[in-house]
């Protein structure tokens, strides 16, 4: 997607390699880095493509192989 108008803001997406993007999955949560992406240039919104998604989901599931595997604590914090 780049080049296209962005859905939300009519900016431009650029394509853009991300250090670090986490993807929520119904199984967890997948990281991945150096990510090509197309990211707004006006707001910042990430599109991704199919291949991505498809990693992610082949990853979540154990269909696909991950380089590392590390254990993600969350702490929930009562106001």
């Amino acid at each position: 997607m780049t080049g296209e108008i962005c859905e939300y803001c009519e900016g431009a997406a650029q394509l853009q390699i991300v250090e670090r993007e986490i993807f929520k999955h119904k199984n967890g949560f997948v990281a991945l880095e150096q990510v090509p992406l197309a990211v707004c240039d006006k707001c910042g919104r990430h599109y991704y493509s199919a291949k991505i998604l498809h990693e992610v989901d082949d990853i979540a599931t154990g269909r696909g192989g991950a380089d590392r595997k590390e254990k993600i604590l969350f702490a929930v914090h009562a106001a």
